[in-house]
């Protein structure tokens, strides 16, 4: 059990990686003025447009998406560690940023925000969790 929840939580956090890494690192304007889409746009109530920043935002993304699928396909005990603690360390100051800053949203989309932004430290936890609950290789 604990192996299927591993892998399940860095799936999910590989999906998200990669998506929001293409799309900002290939369309970096776009991603700015429309992320998450559905006529939303988080990124551009929070600053200025910087074509720098969001394809480094991108780029960052594409490589914790690439460590996670190693991570979700050996399930190696090092890298499952280091993905999850990886994630955590991106995912714990992304959040308490937003937090802090949520007067910027909508009040429609300031629960989304927080909750989307919950699950990159939450996920992370479960998998370290459930990391040390597996047997030990021998």
């Amino acid at each position: 059990m604990a192996t299927r929840a591993i892998r399940v939580a860095l799936v999910l956090l590989a999906l998200t990686a990669l998506g929001t890494g293409v799309w900002a690192t290939v369309s970096p304007r776009a991603f700015y003025d429309t992320f998450p889409g559905a006529g939303h746009s988080w990124v551009a109530a929070d600053g200025p447009y910087n074509e720098h920043l969001i394809r480094d935002f991108g780029a960052l993304n594409l490589a914790l998406a690439a460590v996670t699928i190693v991570a979700a396909v050996t399930l190696a005990r090092a890298v499952v560690i280091a993905a999850a603690l990886a994630w955590l360390l991106y995912g714990v100051p992304h959040l308490v940023y937003h937090a802090r800053h949520i007067d910027v949203y909508d009040s429609g989309d300031k629960a989304a925000v927080l909750v989307a932004l919950a699950l990159s430290v939450v996920l992370p936890v479960v998998i370290l969790v459930a990391e040390s609950r597996r047997a030990a290789p021998s």
